[in-house]
């Protein structure tokens, strides 16, 4: 007879997830903190959104922290956001249009080279 250990995530009395190992199981319990903050921090902004998508908006919020983060030191989009945006498109879109975005992501390369940084040079 096997035994197994099972780590079980409950909220508000309710089974929310299940997990082999303690680690997953507090990281899990520490992104629905982390969403059940923002959906209080969405309630109070003033905003005239409904509770179920605040709740939605606040749990995509904690699920993408990393993406989050880069956002709001870079104001830029990560790298590994655009790939999952490209692989959205080829699976909803057309082919007609995914083939059109890699053409422009290639065009994009070739027409703007990085440009090179200038180096201080300093006298001997």
């Amino acid at each position: 007879m096997a035994v197994e250990t099972k780590f079980v995530v409950v909220r508000k009395g309710e089974e929310k997830m299940t997990f082999a190992n303690k680690k997953d199981a507090d990281a899990y319990d520490k992104m629905l903190d982390m969403a059940d903050t923002f959906t209080e921090w969405l309630s109070q902004s003033g905003l005239e959104i409904d509770e179920v998508l605040a709740e939605n908006i606040a749990l995509h919020l904690a699920e993408q922290k990393d993406a989050v983060q880069h956002i709001l030191r870079t104001s830029k989009l990560p790298e590994t956001i655009a790939v999952v945006a490209d692989e959205t498109t080829e699976e909803t879109a057309e082919p007609v249009a995914v083939e059109h975005v890699e053409a422009d992501a290639e065009t994009e390369e070739k027409a703007a080279p990085a440009p090179k940084k200038a180096r201080a040079v300093k006298a001997a």
